[in-house]
């Protein structure tokens, strides 16, 4: 087991996975993120010995890798009250798979369903553990929201950035026709199968560009520079942002895909 961090009075202690895409490709989402949570009164630490959370070799069937990588994870982040991450695959593959993945480990697999119960996508955490309601700014813009797939279908994410979402006057948010189809991304899904991958991506891309907004937002990164990939090879001017930047008022920050 690891050192637990100290407490600090009645505030929740947060344990950020920062995740690999916001890491290496927008450390402005985990920045946003640390700013959502502390206003919404918890202690954040990232932990540095944080590593992938071993999605991709999981998905690819590589076990022994992501094994290796889960126990990493829960080495790093089993102190903590909770763990946030502001993406709804990482969160999820904790949450759904680790108990699953370690589940015949006889050192990990009770600490994996412990870390499990207190894994959470940072929306679902600042609305449906801390409580947190429409969180107020200003944004003279209509949006789509892209749902990702993990998200929703793993973790129930859908009315939470939503409802986070509707302190910002003048944002009007647009439906998609189908909001809930993927983006086509799929982590190695796009890789192992790119044309049926493009083609899904091209779907999303017309159904945002028939709601007339000019902004996208979604709660996961690899879908967000999927979408804004194909929307820059169709001409489309459309920004895609992350949820967590709108909220937390970051909008100096270049949106996703913009001088790539």
């Amino acid at each position: 087991m690891t050192d637990q961090p100290a407490t600090s009075g009645s505030r929740p202690r947060i344990g950020l996975f920062v995740t690999c895409l916001a890491d290496l490709f927008r450390p402005s989402v985990a920045f946003a993120a640390v700013k959502l949570l502390e206003d919404a009164g918890c202690d954040i630490e990232v932990p540095p010995g944080q590593t992938c959370c071993g999605q991709p070799a999981y998905n690819s069937g590589d076990d022994a890798s992501a094994k290796r990588l889960a126990r990493a994870v829960i080495d790093a982040f089993e102190g903590f009250d909770h763990v946030v991450a502001p993406s709804g695959s990482c969160a999820g593959m904790i949450r759904v798979h680790y108990p699953k993945l370690l589940g015949g480990d006889a050192a990990y697999a009770r600490r994996a369903e412990q870390l499990a119960a207190k894994t959470h996508e940072l929306t679902s955490f600042l609305t449906d553990v801390m409580g947190v309601g429409a969180i107020a700014g200003r944004l003279e813009r209509a949006a789509a929201y892209h749902d990702s797939c993990a998200g929703l279908r793993e973790l129930g994410v859908r009315a939470q950035p939503r409802q986070l979402l509707g302190g910002i006057e003048g944002l009007e948010l647009r439906e998609l026709a189908e909001p809930d189809a993927c983006c086509g991304f799929g982590g190695t899904f796009s890789v192992k199968y790119p044309d049926i991958s493009g083609a899904i991506a091209d779907e999303k891309a017309e159904q945002i560009t028939q709601t007339g907004a000019p902004l996208v937002l979604g709660g996961d990164l690899g879908c967000l520079m999927n979408i804004a990939g194909r929307l820059k090879r169709r001409g489309s001017r459309v920004e895609v942002r992350h949820v967590a930047e709108v909220l937390a008022g970051d909008l100096d920050t270049p949106p996703i895909g913009e001088g790539d």
